[in-house]
């Protein structure tokens, strides 16, 4: 009875990892295209590639904050103050 109820336990332990085995076909049969449907793709192609070419070019930046900025930093209006020693009055 012991015997039986190992078996009945190391089955049902190793169901749940035998199903998580991927099913992997390493040779696939191979399809090719029949000349229909090689033609619809290349009409599909043809389509797209026409429809790419009527987008627009960009005309520039799309920077909102470019009219903001400028390209080079201007220099500090008030030069920096030197530094004092902590506890001195100077004003």
């Amino acid at each position: 009875m012991r015997v039986l109820s190992a078996v009945a336990v190391a089955v049902l332990l190793s169901a749940p990892a035998y199903a998580q085995m991927p099913n992997v076909n390493l040779m696939p049969e191979v399809k090719s295209k029949s000349q229909e449907e090689k033609d619809r793709d290349a009409v599909n192609d043809k389509a797209y590639k026409d429809s790419l070419s009527k987008i627009p070019d960009a005309k520039g930046s799309s920077d909102p904050w470019g009219a903001v900025r400028s390209d080079a930093p201007k220099a500090a209006a008030h030069p920096a103050k030197p530094k004092t020693k902590t506890g001195s009055s100077a004003q």
